[in-house]
């Protein structure tokens, strides 16, 4: 995919945060988008931006969870604009709160936008994508969290975790269709995703009580007043965006945005190689798991070039 002018992108989570910021960028390269998003106010305020640069991006209201949508969406998108070429699987919900505090309702809300959101677009257009032979790429949003875990996500972790090792397989399955996968693992960046998941929240998966922002427990410790603006040092999700394009045209596996979190990935592999027994491993049952051909020999990894 280096030559992206002229193609169709079809972003779900479009119409604000990363997933506009990587509208704004695939359309200002020449490529033709679909901007698909839960709430139709954020649609109409980023149509606004589009439609004064008189850029060729389409709207559509869509609840990636509802299957039947999601085909008629594609129906909609390749009606409007043609062969759909990229896929970005953005859309996503963030749940916080230690393990323990998690109920069935978080969970189900969790999972069903994080991870089968993710798989309704890769089980709705990749089947379109291999059908015209043109080629085309596929990204899915994680975390750092996805590669990194910490306290009190347990459920975003979770979903950022599997969307990880579900795009690294997709690129080991898909490189001889000449389809690329990748896989965004965003720091900080700038976007509405508390407030914004809290919203869009069905009234079937909110728990009793439930508000924004979250009221902290009975003799919790209270937040001190924040000593900076955060947003001042998050990224902006545009230029998140400008990183995903590169990413395509590279085919890289892996985008990563935040330098910063090199230390602390580097804490997890580490560990990973010191839980591993030091012993002389059996020579036959390593001659066995090589041609098996396990993610462990995997070569798709030795393709990621240094960014």
């Amino acid at each position: 995919m280096k030559d992206i002018k002229g193609k169709v992108a079809f972003i779900t989570g479009g119409a604000s945060g990363i997933g506009l910021g990587i509208a704004k960028a695939c359309a200002k390269y020449g490529m033709k988008v679909v901007i698909a998003d839960s709430r139709q106010d954020a649609l109409d305020e980023a149509m606004s931006y589009f439609k004064e640069k008189k850029l060729p991006v389409h709207p559509i209201k869509l609840d990636v969870t509802d299957r039947e949508a999601y085909a008629k969406a594609a129906d909609e998108a390749e009606k409007v604009f043609g062969k759909i070429h990229v896929l970005v699987n953005n859309a996503g919900v963030a749940s916080g709160g230690p393990v323990q505090n998690m109920t069935y309702k978080d969970w189900d809300f969790g999972i069903g936008v994080n991870i089968v959101g993710v798989i309704n677009g890769l089980v709705t257009i990749l089947p379109r994508i291999i059908k015209h032979g043109e080629g085309g790429h596929i990204v899915a949003t994680s975390s750092t969290a996805g590669f990194c875990a910490v306290g009190g996500t347990v459920i975003y972790n979770t979903t950022k975790y599997a969307v990880a090792g579900m795009m690294e397989t997709a690129a080991t399955d898909l490189e001889p269709l000449n389809i690329g996968a990748s896989v965004l693992i965003p720091g900080p960046t700038v976007t509405n995703l508390g407030p914004s998941t809290f919203a869009n929240r069905p009234e079937k998966y909110k728990n009793e009580g439930q508000t924004w922002p979250p009221t902290p427990p009975p003799g919790a410790p209270r937040r001190p007043p924040p000593m900076m603006d955060f947003r001042k040092v998050f990224m902006d999700p545009v230029e998140t965006g400008e990183r995903v394009v590169r990413a395509i045209k590279r085919n890289d596996l892996f985008i990563h945005t935040h330098p910063e979190f090199k230390e602390g990935y580097m804490a997890r592999h580490d560990a990973i190689i010191r839980a591993i027994p030091d012993e002389p491993p059996n020579k036959e049952r390593s001659e066995i798991i090589k041609k098996m051909g396990t993610l462990a020999y995997n070569p798709i990894y030795e393709k990621q070039t240094q960014v």
